[in-house]
């Protein structure tokens, strides 16, 4: 397992669209090793591939010392709402409200590609929400409703 590099707001590979993952072979395998170790070593819930600078859809999460990986996860149900504040190993220091949704469905492939089904609620659903806005080039930042706040503290 290695530390990776954090890619930030401003570069342009966070903004694109990550390729769904064929291979589940020994080189995603270290991906989500990489990922997982990157994310402790940067004290994070969650980390997605793109954020390692890999356009791939994989993430993990790490909520109430349950840790998982989802690769191609796609959200089959929402319900209810939530608003928290979330922040953003890409983007620093700034942490801004975001309405999700209270609880989600998602379908995924575990790293050996065996497909299923997990419902979480509260921070577990924000959690993997954030993860596939980033697979989707999504930042946190643009459905922020701090993000005047944001705005102003990093205008150049």
């Amino acid at each position: 397992m290695a530390t990776r590099k954090v890619v930030k707001v401003g570069e342009e590979i966070l903004r694109k669209k990550s390729k769904e993952v064929k291979d589940f072979d020994e080189s995603l395998w270290q991906l989500l090793d990489d990922m997982k170790e990157t994310m402790h070593a940067s004290d994070g819930m969650g980390l997605a591939a793109v954020q390692v600078g890999i356009l791939r859809r994989a993430i993990v999460v790490e909520v109430n010392n349950a840790f998982i990986e989802l690769i191609n996860p796609v959200i089959t149900a929402k319900k209810g709402e939530d608003i928290e504040q979330e922040g953003c190993l890409s983007v620093g220091n700034f942490r801004g409200r975001v309405k999700r949704p209270y609880q989600i469905t998602v379908k995924a492939f575990d790293r050996f590609g065996y497909p299923f089904t997990l419902t979480g609620e509260k921070w577990l659903a924000r959690c993997i929400c954030h993860e596939i806005d980033h697979l989707n080039g999504i930042l946190f930042i643009d459905n922020c409703l701090d993000k005047d706040i944001y705005l102003k503290q990093n205008r150049k």
